[in-house]
């Protein structure tokens, strides 16, 4: 029996799961984050999370590295061949060798679709957008920010949402049902308490929780039709088709129909039907092809295994 190790590495957390060959998960852990982007020891800061892991892993089966017959990391800001070189090199130096580390939107593709071809995008704590088109090449659209003018990752969205407010009740503009739902959630129902509301949500404490919030009443008033927030998902549409398309002008998709897998928080925990389908459409009317929008309902860590035995 072969055993395999997949590593799924984002900005909030860092997934570990042991594989036999047959696809069966025999062991998981779970770490802190592992984007070294956001680390101040960089990347052996984060290769010394994702060792630690491996090892925590290999302990629950019982196993060591010498009974796993490969590895595959998805791991966030793995974006440049130099990142993935110096991952590989600080991984090497802790004992762990030979693993194929990419960024970890092409993980998802492989956890959706299986084998074959298709089109990844990510909304969660970042953006990102990925492909592998039918002859096995990778493209990476987005994943810097304001750089690449990502949006509808969670920190854009609750930034929105805050906006609508401050809009409202500090310029006098039109009402939205978020100001009401944040009454609600929050006590937020003027000037003071909204601006008083910054310092909660930029605290390490209670931020995370806040934006959640802000999230979470935003799509509720999406869903509910309210105008201000209808805007803001025309553009979160607009700018998913823009790298959807981007993918589909630059590469091969040699089929009837394209996949395209939706992941992330804002995809799968948070949806708003609105979104998607204005997306879906917006994508199918500027290519003139046929797509197939799949919402991911398995870890993307699964994406490792199914790759692996794929090649």
């Amino acid at each position: 029996m072969k055993f395999y190790i997949g590593v799924d590495g984002g900005g909030t957390k860092t997934a570990y799961a042991l594989f036999d060959e047959n696809k069966n998960i025999i062991a998981q852990h779970e770490g802190p984050a592992s984007n070294h982007e956001n680390m101040e020891g960089s990347f052996p800061e984060a290769a010394g999370i994702i060792a630690d892991g491996i090892n925590g892993l290999l302990a629950k089966a019982g196993k060591t590295l010498s009974d796993i017959s490969g590895m595959l990391m998805g791991l966030a800001g793995i974006d440049h061949p130099y990142q993935h070189d110096a991952m590989q090199e600080e991984l090497g130096k802790l004992g762990i060798s030979g693993a194929r580390i990419y960024n970890d939107g092409f993980i998802v593709i492989k956890a959706g679709v299986g084998e074959g071809a298709g089109i990844g995008y990510n909304c969660g704590t970042g953006t990102c957008c990925n492909c592998l088109d039918t002859d096995g090449n990778m493209l990476q659209i987005g994943g810097f920010d304001v750089l690449s003018g990502d949006k509808a990752n969670g920190h854009w969205v609750g930034n929105q949402a805050f906006r609508i407010m401050y809009d409202q009740l500090c310029l006098g503009k039109s009402r939205s049902q978020i100001t009401d739902l944040m009454n609600e959630k929050a006590g937020i129902c003027d000037r003071a308490t909204l601006l008083e509301s910054i310092a909660v949500l930029e605290s390490e404490d209670e931020g995370e929780a806040f934006l959640r919030k802000l999230i979470v009443s935003f799509f509720e008033a999406a869903n509910n039709g309210d105008e201000e927030a209808l805007k803001v998902i025309e553009e979160m549409a607009q700018r998913g088709a823009d790298y959807i398309c981007g993918h589909v002008n630059a590469m091969n998709f040699d089929c009837d129909v394209i996949n395209v897998v939706l992941s992330g928080s804002i995809h799968t925990k948070l949806p708003s039907q609105k979104y998607t389908d204005r997306m879906a459409q917006l994508v199918a009317d500027r290519t003139g092809r046929k797509f197939n929008f799949v919402k991911l309902d398995c870890a993307p860590v699964v994406g490792c295994i199914n790759w692996l035995l794929e090649e």
